[in-house]
């Protein structure tokens, strides 16, 4: 089995609902290790690199859908003081599967109730807007992606 690296995000919804520990606890409370953690700032580049592969993508295809998602990674719609995100990689054997299977389901109402989404993600009233708390990398190529993205690599441990 390979050793991964996986990208995990606590979104401007988590960080606004001070989740980020509970998610480090089930994160940690798993058979991977945390190789980097920071707190990071997002601007409208940062979020529009790291959601690039997606752009005009399914739903994405409406620019409008598109501009929304950037905007919630960037805490607009959350009023997230500094904009920001604890961004964090784990790593261990099949790390993006085994992350994903505690992250839960994109949608929280479809997620299991022992995930991250599904304990503590909604769907806002307000926006309609998936609240999922974490973003989790989806595979071991996106996972290479995103962690160069988020992290340089000496920040890595």
């Amino acid at each position: 089995m390979a050793i991964e690296k996986t990208l995990i995000l606590v979104k401007p919804d988590g960080m606004q609902r001070r989740l980020a520990g509970l998610c480090i606890d089930r994160l940690d409370n798993s058979p991977f290790e945390m190789a980097a953690a920071k707190v990071v700032s997002v601007t409208e580049e940062l979020a529009r690199k790291h959601y690039a592969l997606l752009e005009g993508q399914g739903v994405f295809a409406d620019k409008t859908k598109y501009q929304q998602l950037i905007n919630f990674l960037k805490g607009d719609y959350n009023n997230v003081p500094g904009r920001r995100v604890l961004a964090m990689v784990y790593r261990g054997e099949n790390a993006v599967k085994g992350v994903r299977e505690i992250v839960g389901a994109t949608n929280p109402e479809a997620a299991a109730p022992g995930t991250i989404r599904g304990a503590f993600g909604r769907v806002s009233a307000r926006t309609g807007i998936f609240e999922n708390v974490v973003h989790a990398s989806g595979n071991a190529e996106e996972a290479e992606r995103e962690v160069a993205i988020w992290f340089r690599p000496e920040e890595l441990a």
